[in-house]
């Protein structure tokens, strides 16, 4: 430890001794620190605060009617990547920055200059954006600024635009490219049910079908035997009498009506007059309605024939009593009765025979048509679905370009401080004060160690290796001790000139920015 202390205090006397080489590098290096200080142009910033008002009072008017971006979240991310190369190259044609450089190397460097130097700063949550630029140019720095509050307005407002429009031909796509698939889907079910017009029944599918045949087919025989025992029992109490047979002429027969199928002919054709006010004739519905006319009629026809055979062996008594006409009459009811519900029976029959053939091919065909409607089902949603987002994508595109969603308001236009902003004089000329101080002892250690001297006869002995016997010393006498203090004056002097040199400069660099404000 008393080592270390030794040599530094051998150390310092050594930079003591050359103490006049440092003053003067202190000397030098302050003069230079100040010119360069005096000499560094200044700078002047140009800012402006823009509000982003994204509260419209038509955003929850319009809820759930109009598709509502998140506009906060769109201007944060804008904030962030405003200052990109495309734009700064715009600003720089804006601003006419570009009139100055010549080649595309210059170009670039003005881009990568200003990217470095824009600014873009957020003010806490409420949309609130301060825009700057430093430039030693105060117009220059506000054309800048300028130039940068409209592409920040323009890039808000246009981006929205053109994310609209995109929305708007890509759904615009989709709704043609399903609607031809639901054309398509509606003539694949118009040919299969073309095809399938005997079998398919648009509703149902077999199983129920052939249930509710088989349930009408056994109430209709239950009903036939029901009318064959009534009549029976007619018959039974005329055998008693005596009768005078007059067969029944096939004219009183033919008049014989059937309101049932009467009424259901009627219902048919009134559907079908219907049916031709809307379709075609070769309409699958038109054709059906034809075709089930013309079955029902057939089928009256063959009940009213079985109702003439039925009436040929009847036999009537004229002998004028009112018990046997009344039950005459009966009889008669009674037969019809019997002869339309054979007809139904027989009908009921032909269709259970009908569907039970197709026993094999119908679940094909139910399969077929449940796959058709709902391949179309799908479509038809998914159809509806695209318009009705069409149609919410142009109200937000017109609320937006009508009404407004972001408002841009300018809180402070573009202005320039009065004073420069930069550089800090007052800050630098200190340091470098300090920094000269520190190199006049930089120097006056590098020439005490390229020009070492002894101070004592053990740093002689330890640099030799020699003993050292004596040391002679050196005794001053008033004159050389008055020139040394005069040295050490002169000394002091020069390292206060220094710093007072250094004083001075503040202090007048202080009364010209107190005069400018």
């Amino acid at each position: 430890m008393d080592e270390l202390i030794q040599q530094s205090l051998a150390t310092l006397t050594a930079m003591w001794r050359k103490r006049w080489y440092g003053l003067l590098a202190a000397w030098v290096v302050g003069i230079a620190g100040i010119v360069v200080v005096l000499s560094m142009p200044d700078k002047y910033e140009a800012s402006a605060r823009i509000y982003v008002d994204t509260q419209s009072v038509l955003r929850p008017l319009m809820s759930g009617l109009a598709a509502q971006p998140n506009i906060d979240q769109q201007m944060s991310i804008l904030s962030r990547t405003l200052i990109s190369r495309p734009n700064v190259a715009k600003l720089t044609r804006m601003a006419d920055l570009d009139l100055g450089t010549k080649t595309k190397e210059d170009q670039e460097r003005l881009i990568d200059s200003l990217m470095k130097t824009l600014e873009i700063k957020s003010i806490g949550r409420d949309n609130l954006y301060t825009l700057s630029y430093v430039d030693t140019k105060p117009e220059r720095a506000k054309r800048v600024v300028q130039s940068l509050v409209s592409i920040f307005v323009e890039s808000g407002i246009g981006d929205k635009r053109k994310d609209s429009d995109s929305a708007l031909k890509f759904i615009q796509g989709q709704i043609e490219t399903y609607e031809k698939k639901l054309e398509e889907a509606e003539g694949r079910l118009k040919d299969f049910k073309l095809k399938n017009l005997e079998v398919a029944e648009e509703g149902k599918n077999y199983f129920s079908r052939i249930g509710d045949i088989s349930a009408k087919l056994k109430d209709a025989r239950l009903e036939l035997r029901e009318a064959e025992n009534s009549r029976d029992v007619i018959r039974r109490e005329l055998s008693g009498e005596e009768p005078v047979l007059l067969p029944e002429t096939a004219e009183s027969a033919s008049l014989v009506s059937v309101p049932e199928i009467d009424g259901r002919i009627d219902a048919q054709k009134r559907n079908l007059d219907s049916l031709l006010q809307r379709y075609t004739e070769q309409h699958p519905d038109v054709v059906g309605a034809r075709k089930l006319i013309a079955q029902l009629e057939e089928q009256k026809r063959q009940e009213v024939l079985a109702r003439r055979k039925a009436s040929a062996g009847q036999v009537v008594s004229d002998n004028g009593n009112p018990v046997v006409q009344q039950l005459k009459v009966a009889l008669t009811e009674a037969a019809a009765n019997v002869a339309s519900l054979r007809a139904r029976v027989s009908e009921y029959q032909s269709r259970f025979n009908e569907l039970s053939s197709t026993v094999r091919r119908q679940p094909e065909i139910d399969s077929e048509f449940s796959q058709l409607n709902r391949d179309y089902d799908i479509l038809k949603k998914s159809y509806e679905a695209l318009v009705s987002r069409r149609e919410s994508a142009s109200m937000s595109e017109q609320m937006g370009t009508t009404t407004g969603v972001a408002d841009f308001r300018m809180i402070d236009p573009p202005r320039v401080s009065p004073t420069p902003v930069a550089p800090n004089r007052m800050l630098f000329l200190p340091l470098v004060l300090i920094g000269s101080l520190l190199a006049g002892m930089a120097v006056s250690f590098v020439v005490s160690q390229v020009r070492p001297t002894f101070i004592d006869g053990r740093s002689l002995s330890d640099v030799t290796g020699f003993p050292v016997l004596g040391i002679v010393s050196l005794l001053h006498n008033e004159a050389s001790l008055r020139q040394n203090r005069r040295r050490l004056v002169v000394f002091f002097a020069g390292l206060g000139g220094l710093v007072a040199s250094y004083g001075a400069t503040l202090m007048t660099l202080w009364l010209v920015t107190a005069r400018n404000t």
